[in-house]
């Protein structure tokens, strides 16, 4: 049972198909000539099983045990081999630890950056908190530690909210010779933000002011941080502070924060940033900027304000971009005005996903799912794939978020989606939705659409689309055929989806 446990997890290191995956930072310092016993030899994968083995199975046994054990397998002990046992056990810090002591006794094994990062990596996420601060100050005792290390030091202590050692690191490593450094800083900022840890990033940068003065650049990560959690007051105080100490605001900063009141329904708030922008920096609004407001402006149906952000664009010489094209045609669809989104769509030289997407959504929008499909046909004749977005909204348009009843009872609703969820063994979702529907006073769920598409992204998948597309068709439902036809053909397996071919 176990020698199959651990084959399954090795099965991505014995594709005959794959390569010997290595950074460009392991190759530098693995094929150092200086050093030979240090390069990169092919691994033997039987080799990797049997020492996987038994530090899974001796993972509790004695230093002695172990150390007899895996002693007939010295000469192929290298740092390669141990990022590759690294990886079998990417959440299990002792069989991984067990055999870093093991290999600091051979005398050909030297470890470096990149061995110490993944095993602490690896010790990390198993929150081994204890552990895992030895092996810091470790790192630090000889000089391994880099870039990377601070970002998976202070993720791992953010993850678990140990604030005082986040900072706390910053002071380790500077006694052990890594001084403050603000390139760093900013690293672990944006690292943290892009996590939605931005709150612990805020603390370690406003705790480490007295040795590293904070530029822009980590203001502007931590206003998007906030942004990206939904956080606006932290966001404005973060900005404000910003203007205080006198930075220029960066355009992205600028449009993180616009499009975070779009998405807040603070329109009023948003078009004052964009008209301040407008006053005070008009050379810095790019295509991008523009983007951003017209998205939102058609989204609220403000076709005419759009309109005019538009022109104000092309006067100053910015081409449109097929993204504010799309928005512009989405607009004029759901103001009814077919005629000149269609102008615009035709206009386009190499129409895009979004230029199909505007066209699609603004169509369902107006009620015009049959023409939906038809663009929908016609974007795949074009050699535009679509993608699933695309499905769930023809889905949506077809049947409604909440699914419609069919007359016939083989293609009706219940059949293909409910009777579909406990075809695939998913009975929980299908019996809460009948539950409800049967109940007159409650209210009816959205149906998961994207959900479903996933239970059925498979092999079975395929079969079951061709069936329900030919009932539908022989009801005279031919769009829907076609749109879940061509979902079983092109998005049922991921390797279809790599591998699909353009129609003509």
């Amino acid at each position: 049972m176990l020698i199959r446990r651990l084959k399954i997890l090795l099965k991505p290191l014995f594709n005959p198909h794959l390569r010997l995956i290595v950074t460009e930072s392991t190759q530098n310092q693995l094929s150092n000539p200086s050093n030979p016993a240090n390069s990169i030899t092919p691994i033997n994968q039987s080799t990797l099983l049997k020492v996987c083995t038994i530090l899974y199975q001796q993972q509790n046994s004695p230093n002695s045990r172990l150390d007899s054990s895996l002693s007939s397998y010295n000469p192929y002990f290298n740092p390669e081999f141990f990022l590759q046992v690294c990886n079998t056990f990417p959440y299990s810090w002792r069989p991984i630890y067990r055999f870093f002591l093991y290999t600091q006794k051979l005398p050909h094994f030297t470890h470096n950056s990149v061995t110490f990062n993944k095993m602490l990596d690896v010790i990390g996420k198993s929150r081994n908190i204890d552990l895992f601060w030895e092996t810091c100050q470790e790192m630090g005792k000889l000089g391994l530690v880099n870039d990377k290390t601070f970002r998976i030091v202070l993720k791992t202590l953010a993850l678990a909210r140990e604030l005082k050692k986040c900072l706390g690191f910053f002071h380790l490593m500077n006694g052990s010779g890594v001084g403050y450094n603000l390139e760093t800083l900013n690293k672990v900022v944006e690292c943290l933000c892009k996590d939605k840890l931005v709150e612990e990033a805020k603390f370690v940068t406003f705790k480490l002011k007295e040795w590293v003065q904070p530029t822009g650049v980590t203001y502007k990560w931590l206003i998007w941080g906030f942004c990206n959690v939904g956080d606006l007051i932290e966001a404005s105080k973060i900005w404000n502070l910003m203007v205080d100490e006198g930075f220029e605001l960066d355009v992205e900063v600028v449009e993180t924060m616009m499009e975070t009141l779009f998405k807040t329904n603070k329109y009023d708030e948003a078009m004052k940033v964009f008209q301040m922008m407008r006053v005070k920096r008009m050379s810095d609004l790019g295509l991008s900027s523009y983007r951003v407001v017209i998205k939102w402006m058609c989204k609220r149906d403000k076709i005419e304000q759009a309109n005019g952000v538009f022109d104000e664009m092309r006067q100053r010489g910015i081409q449109a971009d097929n993204s504010t094209l799309a928005s512009i045609i989405y607009g004029l669809l759901a103001r009814g005005r077919i005629r000149e989104a269609y102008r615009i769509a035709n206009g386009i030289k190499n129409p895009d996903i979004d230029v199909y997407h505007g066209l699609i959504k603004g169509l369902l929008r107006l009620r015009k799912a049959s023409e939906a499909t038809q663009i929908f046909r016609e974007m795949i004749k074009r050699g535009c794939e679509p993608i699933m977005h695309t499905y769930i909204m023809l889905l949506q348009g077809h049947l409604g978020k909440r699914g419609r009843k069919g007359h016939d009872a083989l293609v009706n609703f219940d059949s293909i989606f409910v009777g579909g969820l406990i075809k695939a063994g998913k009975t929980l979702e299908a019996t809460k939705y009948v539950e409800r529907t049967m109940k007159g006073g409650m209210e009816v769920p959205r149906f998961d659409y994207n959900r479903f598409l996933h239970y059925y992204s498979n092999e079975e998948g395929v079969m079951m689309f061709e069936e329900v597309s030919k009932k539908l068709r022989e009801v005279g439902l031919f769009d829907l055929g076609d749109i879940l036809e061509r979902y079983g053909q092109k998005m049922a397996t991921r390797d279809g989806r790599r591998d699909r071919e353009v129609e003509p």
